[in-house]
């Protein structure tokens, strides 16, 4: 039997430049300009805690604290150089943006200047590298706006304040067992796994779709006391399993890295919730719209699947600010048209009683007797 021919991403990404007999090619050289930035990236996560590894030449640069206020790691900022370094030389972009930068980052001279935005999060689930949990890097590509490209100018934030239906592309590296990248260009989404001896993305996993039903579901439990009452009417119901009113058993996965709960979303189906709460009333949710929420529904849409604020289609948000945060639920169509549908009924909640989320813990009936 004749060996399976597979496909670097190059020759993947040639097939798919051929629907467009016009283009430049400069698209697809900067999305091997990102391909490449993850390598690198797969390479450091690889080392771990090993003496030498490539990171280990910024653990003394890296800040306290990033624009997000949270604790940054060393291997942010090294995944966030490489990202800047390795694509801001082909001139193909006109900027970037990303969540470890509080300000647009320009194309420095000598470099040119192209017509393509990237934003990304270099780094996804960072807080998972002491335990050695999978992670990934996020990304996605924007056209500037014509003036940026006529004038030349410096890129503002206002250039990247654009909906998600407007993405060009969108993929993620998975640094887990293997490594992995997942890429939408607009038509369909196609997985690659890292090929450790040839150094190259080999397509593997072509024309993913996200089964439309599902009996699992991801959601950080601890937070159910803030949730609005349509995502705990959902949650409840799951938990209540065949002899609730689904009729059916759910189970819960939670990995707190949004790249490896997306990637078993895309590989198996399941829907994902990180919903507004009432946690912070100044934070209208936790996933930032730009660099997570907008590339991963990208992925999901293209999918099959379905992504959603839980009250309306997330690619359709007007971001307001280069790090908006948004509450974001994707996955199986159909479940997250059920949580859709919750959010849009008259708040109602029937209490399950179910000891997870009951409002009285065991242990408080124990102390009132």
């Amino acid at each position: 039997m004749p060996m399976q021919r597979r496909y670097t991403l190059t020759q993947y990404l040639i097939e798919q430049r051929r629907r467009f007999p016009d283009a430049s090619g400069d698209f697809n050289a900067l999305l091997l300009d990102a391909a490449l930035a993850c390598k690198a990236i797969a390479r450091s996560v690889a080392f771990g805690a090993l003496d030498g590894g490539p990171g280990g030449a910024v653990a003394e640069t890296a800040t306290q604290v990033n624009v997000q206020g949270e604790q940054q790691k060393p291997l942010d900022v090294a995944s966030n150089a490489y990202f800047t370094q390795m694509t801001e030389w082909g001139g193909h972009l006109a900027g970037m943006a990303s969540e470890e930068m509080e300000q647009p980052y320009q194309i420095p001279a000598p470099h040119q200047r192209g017509k393509y935005l990237l934003v990304f999060d270099p780094l996804d689930g960072s807080s998972n590298i002491d335990v050695n949990v999978t992670v990934g890097s996020i990304f996605s590509v924007l056209r500037a706006p014509q003036e940026v490209i006529d004038a030349g100018r410096d890129v503002t934030e206002a250039d990247f304040l654009q909906p998600g239906c407007q993405q060009l592309a969108a993929g993620y590296a998975l640094y887990g067992p293997a490594t992995m990248l997942m890429l939408s260009v607009g038509n369909g989404v196609a997985g690659f796994t890292l090929d450790p001896n040839l150094g190259q993305f080999m397509l593997t996993h072509p024309g993913v779709r996200v089964p439309e039903d599902t009996q699992e579901f991801a959601i950080n439990a601890s937070n159910a006391r803030f949730w609005e009452p349509p995502v705990k009417r959902y949650v409840d119901e799951c938990l209540a399993g065949r002899t609730g009113p689904r009729g059916k058993d759910f189970n819960m996965r939670w990995i707190a890295s949004m790249v490896a709960e997306a990637h078993r979303i895309l590989m198996r189906g399941g829907v994902f919730l990180y919903p507004r709460d009432t946690k912070d009333a100044a934070k209208p949710g936790r996933l930032r719209l730009l660099y997570e929420a907008n590339p991963i529904a990208f992925l999901m849409e293209q999918a099959g699947g379905r992504a959603s604020t839980g009250r309306a289609p997330m690619l359709g948000v007007q971001p307001e600010s280069l790090h908006q945060r948004i509450g974001l639920v994707f996955g199986s169509k159909n479940e997250v048209e059920r949580i859709e549908r919750y959010h849009a009924e008259a708040p109602r909640h029937v209490d399950l009683a179910h000891p997870l989320f009951s409002e009285r813990s065991l242990f408080r009936e124990e102390l009132a007797q």
